[in-house]
């Protein structure tokens, strides 16, 4: 299985830099099986009922880009950083740049009242640690932190005000994430009541989305791709929620590649999931059996990524090849803040 396998021609004026307005007037590309239609994510409720299960990823984005700077004795330094993980004592590793500019010890200072001390390194990656914790670390962040848009947006323009509320879900609880899980930004309250009004059943699930999600393939040969790793978690009452959604003949549809990749984690067996914790490196290719999902909604991924490597997993290359094909030629927008699809083997 080769990387060209996954390649498909894009023009860049399909590539979203805004999301439409209001989040549910996104366009949404349905696929059952080969045969592909064009709706809109408010055709949601009508097409979906009271046997389905949602599940929602409800992590949270941080605003996890700093700009800051380096003092060396009057010399300053301009320093970019985009926070990735905590560690259990509350330090930051980071990507810095440029991380050759600033020496172990001394401080980069951030708006707000925030500083951060280089600590260590390790693979190409600072460790920070920040002058505050906990509850104080959270809203000096929200001072001083932008949005860290994808860096296929980023090349286009900068992060802003707008983007800390189009760049974070309706349902978002739990703090750490460095990426949207971007399925799920079309959904606003107006269509979420639309489907409680309709029967259909909603779970939720904690993945945070790390910066690795945008990294690319570099092997030829996908099978052996290691994939980053991110912390998840499937609580008792999701977990019930799914079982009992399969054990009664219902659809589970997770909203997402995030939510999808952590249920199948947790899956024990072909229709049935545990309680689960940890990191997951999951990395879901053609020829994956799946244990839970019937269904997927999604956005459009990028060419020859992990991401396109798992719909073809669920509906098949040569159908995903069509629904591409169809997407590019009725003029879809892609990636984070672009349009949609339910794909439905």
């Amino acid at each position: 299985m080769k990387l060209d396998d996954f390649d498909f021609d894009l023009p860049e004026r399909l590539i979203a830099v805004r999301p439409v307005s209001p989040r549910r007037s996104a366009r949404m590309l349905l696929a059952e099986g080969p045969e592909i239609s064009d709706r809109h994510v408010t055709d949601l409720p009508a097409l979906l009922g009271p046997n389905d299960l949602l599940v929602l990823n409800n992590t949270k984005v941080i605003p996890a880009r700093l700009f800051g700077t380096r003092d060396r004795d009057g010399n300053i330094s301009k320093i970019e950083v985009t926070l990735l993980s905590p560690d259990t004592q509350g330090n930051w590793t980071a990507l810095i740049k440029p991380l050759r500019k600033v020496k172990d010890g001394e401080v980069i200072t951030f708006t707000g009242g925030l500083n951060a001390t280089l600590i260590g390194r390790a693979d190409g990656q600072g460790i920070l640690q920040f002058n505050k914790t906990g509850a104080d670390f959270d809203a000096a962040l929200a001072v001083a932190g932008q949005m860290p848009l994808p860096p296929y947006i980023a090349a286009k323009r900068p992060a802003d005000a707008r983007d800390k509320d189009d760049y974070q879900t309706a349902f978002a609880k739990h703090q750490g994430a460095v990426a949207a899980p971007t399925a799920s930004l079309h959904f606003d309250d107006v269509i979420l009541d639309a489907l409680r009004a309709n029967g259909v059943g909603f779970a939720e699930v904690t993945l945070h989305v790390g910066a690795g999600t945008f990294l690319p393939v570099k092997v030829d040969d996908v099978t052996t791709h290691k994939m980053h790793a991110e912390w998840g978690q499937v609580d008792a009452e999701t977990a019930q929620k799914i079982n009992e959604t399969k054990a009664k003949g219902g659809r589970v549809i997770p909203i997402g590649t995030t939510a999808l990749r952590l249920i199948e984690t947790a899956a024990t067996q072909k229709n049935k999931i545990a309680p689960w914790v940890g990191e997951t490196d999951i990395f879901i290719y053609p020829g994956f059996e799946f244990k839970l999902t019937d269904a997927l909604m999604t956005n459009f991924h990028l060419p020859k990524s992990t991401l396109l490597m798992l719909v073809s997993a669920l509906m098949g290359q040569e159908v995903v090849h069509n629904i591409y094909a169809h997407a590019v030629a009725e003029e879809y927008r892609f990636f984070s803040y672009g349009d949609s699809s339910l794909l439905i083997p």
